[in-house]
């Protein structure tokens, strides 16, 4: 009988129990762009729509045991790394992926939340730069990130592309700028890669609040995308449109009083399976 096997996309990344963003905004994308999703959680925010009241950590020890427990198990064919708030954190993390072979990893420097809440110490930005950076295929900053990143102001294209070649020098392989909080109709994004070339997307920008959570989804389907054997463009390419469709199929629901989620599942496809040769 023949066997197969699922593409796999392991999460490392915060809660959010109101389900737009975090762990379940990741295992959602990931199962709606047909990929298994397994995960670890970094930390436990008390959220909704309206924001975020409070974070509990995750013991890091339990974090490292986490992703020994899935990585020995259901090995992943990419990974994203999203809320990672202080710099044990980031050591666990780094250390227990090193003990395996490597596989694409998207990280989302998750440092602000769409309602503006700060989730990141400050002292963690080094520790990210130093140690995840290196590891990582591409990151996936939204403006205010890039700011923070980049030390410097970013409020135009302008100044989104000059934060871009700053953090470049950071020693990140590729970067995916999102533009997402441009106020302009048509929000444009830069992605620059591994061999130095340059890219924009663009797309026009919605009029709704149900954005939350949309960076979480855009580094999980591409991460998705991955796992499925795009390229990293393909992947950059693919996962924008997804994101673009998912907030256009719920730009018009209300889930919550605040920044309500996208619509995940507005195209979802079966469980992909490749067979084992």
């Amino acid at each position: 009988m023949k066997k197969y096997t699922y593409p796999s996309v392991l999460t490392i990344a915060g809660f959010d129990g109101s389900g737009g963003a975090g762990i379940q905004a990741d295992i959602k994308t990931a199962s709606a762009l047909g990929c298994f999703s397994t995960s670890v959680l970094t930390a436990l925010p008390i959220q909704n729509t309206q924001g975020v009241r409070k974070i509990y950590p995750i013991p890091v020890e339990a974090v490292g045991d986490q992703i020994e427990a899935i990585l020995d198990d259901i090995f992943p064919d990419a990974i994203k790394i999203g809320m990672v708030h202080t710099p044990e954190l980031v050591e666990t993390i780094v250390q227990a992926l090193c003990k395996y072979k490597k596989i694409p990893i998207v990280f989302d420097p998750v440092m602000v939340a769409t309602s503006g809440h700060h989730l990141i110490e400050e002292e963690t930005v080094n520790a990210i730069i130093e140690k995840l950076f290196p590891i990582a295929d591409i990151i996936t900053p939204n403006m205010d990130e890039a700011a923070i990143l980049a030390d410097m102001k970013v409020q135009t294209l302008d100044d989104l592309y000059s934060a871009g070649k700053r953090i470049k020098q950071l020693g990140c392989k590729s970067i995916l700028l999102k533009g997402g909080h441009q106020e302009t109709s048509t929000i444009t994004s830069l992605y620059f890669d591994a061999d130095e070339n340059f890219h924009s997307f663009e797309t026009v920008k919605f009029d709704t609040n149900n954005t939350h959570g949309s960076g979480c989804t855009l580094s999980s389907a591409i991460a998705a995308y991955l796992a499925q054997g795009k390229t990293l463009y393909d992947s950059v390419s693919s996962g924008q449109h997804y994101v673009y469709q998912a907030i256009e199929n719920g730009r018009d629901v209300q889930a919550g009083f605040g920044n309500g989620p996208l619509n995940h599942f507005f195209n979802p496809q079966k469980l992909i399976k490749n067979e084992i040769v």
